[in-house]
């Protein structure tokens, strides 16, 4: 037997070429995941608000998982977004793509800003500026009553039909909803892969891994953080205008903390620092939500606990216990 044919019959040797397979095409093959996703949901609005909060929380984990940041802040990125898309179309009567352009730019301006203020420091410090701004800002959006509808929300964002080069959707349809807001998903599963994927993607894992090694190897560290936060509101701000589509109103509760808590545990249930973990733990905590309040309205405490026994048992996340098991 020569040297080639005994490397592929060593033990293992094929399941590491599967994983090298898998990271090497991650994009396409979760794009595959999304396209029939929704045939093994229950009911499609829910499978919508998984990719639309799995996409939220994508955008989080490249600044949690990726560069080791953690913000409870980016409920201000992805209300941001929804508000000024929502704001787009009700005062301003612009198209739905401009609407979504101008959320994604809303997200990318407002992590500039709190970005710009927040990298300096570090731990439980960058979380908790990140936080305080955060609810500035929710303060902001909840005083401007004429634009933002305060207390009771931005109501009459009605998109009813989508025209793409002369082709006209049902945008009330839900399966033709579901796959209009997969299209921006797949979209953004392809530019993350290729930001991961790029020099810059390694030097933002270099600054997770060793930040004194990276600076002391030439890169600036200050510039990755605010770099990384600003391609994080990017995607928040993009989920942020898709959920206003969607939802067709923009609760201020969208700004609240809360939303913040929400990407920090989908990212953790899910598996920090893995590309498809966001989308998993977006699923399972929206299933858990959907299904046990059907018998109960204390539904969070039965989450939380889940929360709990997956961060003391499966600290890899549900995603990344699956990888670690699979490798071995």
């Amino acid at each position: 037997m020569n040297e080639v044919s005994q490397t592929l019959t060593q033990p293992g040797t094929a399941q590491t070429n599967w994983f090298e397979f898998a990271k090497r095409h991650r994009s396409l093959l979760a794009s595959i995941f999304v396209l029939v996703f929704p045939l093994i949901m229950p009911f499609t609005a829910l499978a919508v608000n998984i990719l639309i909060y799995g996409l939220y929380a994508l955008g989080f984990n490249l600044l949690f998982g990726y560069l080791g940041l953690l913000s409870f802040g980016h409920a201000a990125l992805f209300g941001t977004g929804a508000y000024l898309a929502g704001i787009a179309i009700v005062h301003f009567a612009l198209p739905w793509y401009a609407a979504i352009a101008i959320g994604v730019l809303g997200g990318v301006v407002m992590a500039a800003a709190i970005g710009g203020l927040a990298i300096r420091t570090r731990g439980i410090y960058f979380a908790m500026v990140t936080m305080a701004l955060s609810q500035c800002v929710y303060y902001l959006f909840y005083q401007a009553v004429d634009w933002t509808g305060g207390e009771n929300g931005l109501r009459g964002i009605n998109v009813r039909d989508i025209n793409i080069f002369g082709l006209k959707f049902d945008f009330i349809d839900p399966m033709t909803r579901y796959y209009v807001v997969a299209a921006f998903v797949i979209l953004a599963f392809f530019v993350l892969s290729r930001i991961l994927a790029s020099p810059f993607g390694a030097v933002i894992e270099a600054v997770r891994e060793n930040e004194a090694r990276a600076r002391a190897s030439g890169y600036n560290v200050m510039l990755t953080r605010l770099v990384t936060f600003i391609l994080s509101g990017a995607f928040c701000g993009l989920a942020g205008a898709l959920a206003a589509l969607h939802l067709s109103i923009v609760p201020i509760e969208i700004m609240h903390y809360e939303t913040s808590g929400m990407a920090v545990m989908m990212s953790l249930l899910g598996g920090m620092g893995t590309f498809f973990g966001p989308f998993v733990g977006a699923a399972v905590y929206l299933l858990l939500e959907n299904l046990v309040s059907l018998w109960t309205v204390h539904w969070q405490l039965i989450v939380g606990a889940i929360f709990v026994i997956c961060v003391l048992f499966f600290p890899a996340g549900i995603w990344g216990t699956i990888l670690k098991r699979m490798k071995q």
